[in-house]
């Protein structure tokens, strides 16, 4: 149900998905998503229209927020690596008005524990971009019948593993440096299309 509601400071939301129930035809996870700040977003699986806008957010990403050296640098290393990603994985957008600013992937897709990378463009942080787009992809791989999906990251970058121990991740054993963390479909509970409202409000 499309509505525009009142926020306490004045503005607008698009949309108060609060009434929704869902359809036997949504998607896994509502594609509708209201941030921390009451702006309304899309969260869906990537389309190849979306080419452009995803390489533009990621040319525009900046070095200073790469974690273990992604995203990479540079058009050519930017092109083959979202290739790659769109060839092997399961890929998902958060498009804000006309403007990619969220990207989140789950690669090989045959794998049963496939990895799991995501990424916000740095102006979006701290919206609960990340998190919503993480849940999307948790919800699709359990949906296609994977058993898990994985994760590394770097073991100074507390706020993220925190992030991911609250979506359910635990830390497992990595011979890396890297910190690695895994996620049972047997052990959360996937949200799913007949109660978007509640999931998109944690």
């Amino acid at each position: 149900m499309d509505v525009t509601v009142e926020r306490g400071d004045g503005d607008t939301a698009l949309w108060d998905p609060s009434q929704c129930a869902g359809t036997p035809y949504c998607p896994p996870r509502c594609p509708r998503f209201v941030d921390k700040h009451g702006d309304g977003l899309v969260v869906r699986t990537y389309v190849s229209d979306d080419w452009e806008r995803l390489r533009e957010m990621y040319l525009s990403y900046g070095t200073e927020h790469q974690s273990l050296g992604l995203p990479p640098t540079g058009a050519t290393r930017i092109d083959e690596w979202l290739e790659g990603l769109v060839e092997r994985g399961r890929n998902y957008v958060a498009v804000d008005g006309d403007e990619v600013v969220g990207h989140v992937t789950y690669a090989p897709r045959d794998d049963p524990e496939p990895e799991l990378a995501v990424f916000v463009h740095p102006d979006s942080h701290d919206r609960g971009i990340g998190t919503e787009l993480c849940r999307h992809v948790v919800a699709d791989a359990e949906s296609n019948g994977h058993d898990a999906l994985v994760l590394h990251v770097a073991p100074e970058n507390r706020r993220a593993i925190h992030v991911y121990l609250g979506l359910g991740f635990e830390v497992v054993p990595s011979e890396s440096s890297e910190t690695k963390m895994r996620l049972s479909f047997d052990a959360v509970d996937i949200p799913t299309a007949g109660g978007p409202a509640d999931a998109s409000r944690e």
